[in-house]
């Protein structure tokens, strides 16, 4: 195939409607019969959830801060196959990323990494011709980037987009795809409690249904499908590149044969695909399993992965079955290989107190407990190295993650850490490191580091071998 399909969604601001944009558009595509593969820019976790309820594919992150170019390249390649058309929905404005003087972990630098055509989003309410020079100053920062159509969102009337458009289409010589109506502002659902619980039930799928409707009606999809048109991505293949599978300390070539226990449910969902994904290139068997119903640590595992999510939301769930908590209890002690993060850590810990000053006991591996907050408590990215005692990574090596939490961990014990972990406000020991056992609130992206997962693997092989 001499070219494929893809396109970004941007947007002018927070809030321009990207999200109702990408679902609208995924679901009236996807309806229409086509294979639609969603993508986010940047680190989180909540919008490819919906893209992957709508789509039925998993949405991959491409994040240009904690991967390498040709890391994010290889993902976008990799997770397009199969797919007649990739929809890659942005993050923030266009070109808002790391820092404020460069392009740097913006979506603009997806768009360029990828050799992607971009939608804008242009929010025109109380405006004009003034649309235009918007959309003229959003094409003349980045050369680069190619702009090939805009939606015009939260427009008065049609009388309303006719004007924006015949403003933009003279003065910015791209098309004006089709608009969305003030009138018909969709509530996305809060953007983190309770959503998978909600998607998995199928709540979502009406809200879909109407994304789809609205698109259809104001939209020239035929458009859109035709300015998605691109070539054939090239990519080296960097973190799955023949010869990994099998390296994980095992001379021989043959895969090591390990079983890693992935807890995944509705309380621990959040994994970055390409963290499973690198598990099992590098020889391991993943083993999911249910917690919340009430399915213990598997007997057979060799390792344990404890991923993010919402334990608060199920505490008491999760608090009431003695035989689960007990497995990971004994698990963690008799030495099993374990990472924990964010929802993962809170559940390691001792109890997880919600907003409204409910206690709930948990593992009791951490000493402390975690209390929820209704702000946010922590956002964004991390450079993270190794602390003593951490078998996962090295005190002279970093890898890259995120952090995004509604709680706070306290404990009046003086414990290791697991990482110097460092952020926009400087740097700070965070988790907590002991025998086998690594945790933090930090989602660790793995390939920004591909070692650590060589390094579980080859820690699980010699518990194995002990045992």
């Amino acid at each position: 195939m001499s070219d494929s399909r893809r396109i970004v969604i941007a947007g002018t601001g927070s809030g321009a409607g990207k999200t109702t944009v990408t679902l609208g558009l995924m679901a009236a595509l996807k309806r229409k019969g086509h294979i639609v593969q969603g993508f986010k820019c940047g680190p989180d976790y909540i919008d490819p959830t919906y893209h992957t309820a709508v789509t039925g594919r998993p949405s991959r992150n491409l994040d240009s801060y904690m991967l390498s170019h040709a890391a994010v390249k290889e993902i976008f390649v990799r997770g397009s196959m199969g797919a007649d058309i990739s929809i890659i929905e942005g993050v923030m404005g266009m070109y808002d990323g790391k820092e404020a003087t460069s392009d740097t972990g913006s979506t603009a630098e997806i768009s360029i990494l990828t050799a992607s055509p971009v939608l804008l989003v242009v929010n025109c309410q109380s405006m004009a011709r003034s649309a235009a020079a918007i959309v003229k100053g959003f094409q003349l920062l980045n050369p680069a980037v190619r702009i090939v159509g805009v939606i015009a969102n939260k427009v008065g009337s049609e009388g309303h987009y006719k004007i924006v458009k015949a403003a933009i289409e003279q003065e910015c010589g791209i098309p004006v795809v089709g608009y969305l109506k003030r009138e018909d502002e969709v509530e996305i659902p809060e953007r983190h409690l309770g959503l998978v619980p909600s998607v998995e039930r199928g709540e979502l799928t009406p809200l879909f249904d109407r994304l789809a409707d609205l698109i259809e009606q104001t939209v020239d999809l035929e458009l859109v499908w035709k300015l998605a048109q691109a070539e054939k991505l090239p990519a080296e293949p960097v973190l799955f590149a023949a010869g990994a599978t099998g390296t994980a300390g095992d001379v021989t070539g043959e895969p090591p044969g390990v079983t890693i226990a992935v807890a995944r449910d509705s309380a621990f969902h959040f994994y970055y695909p390409e963290n499973l994904e690198l598990l099992e290139a590098y020889g391991a068997r993943l083993r999911f399993f249910s917690p919340l119903a009430g399915e213990p640590v598997p007997k057979d595992a060799d390792g344990l992965y404890i991923g993010g999510g919402f334990p608060e939301e199920f505490a008491a769930e999760l608090s009431q079955n003695q035989a689960v908590l007990e497995s990971f209890r004994t698990a963690i002690q008799s030495g099993l290989p374990t990472l924990a993060e964010c929802g993962g850590f809170m559940f390691l810990t001792e109890a997880i107190v919600t907003t409204n000053g409910d206690s709930y006991p948990m593992v009791g591996m951490i000493p402390g407990q975690v209390t929820m907050q209704k702000k946010l408590a922590a956002l964004g990215y991390r450079e993270v190295r190794g602390k003593e005692g951490n078998f996962l990574l090295g005190t002279e090596e970093a890898a890259k993650g995120h952090e995004f939490h509604y709680s706070t961990y306290q404990t009046d014990a003086q414990l290791p850490p697991a990482y110097e972990t460092k952020g926009l406000r400087g740097t700070k020991p965070e988790g907590f490191a002991q025998g086998n056992l690594v945790a933090g609130y930090t989602h660790l992206h793995f390939g920004s580091n591909p070692q650590v997962v060589r390094r579980w693997i080859e820690r699980c092989m010699e518990v194995c071998a002990r045992a």
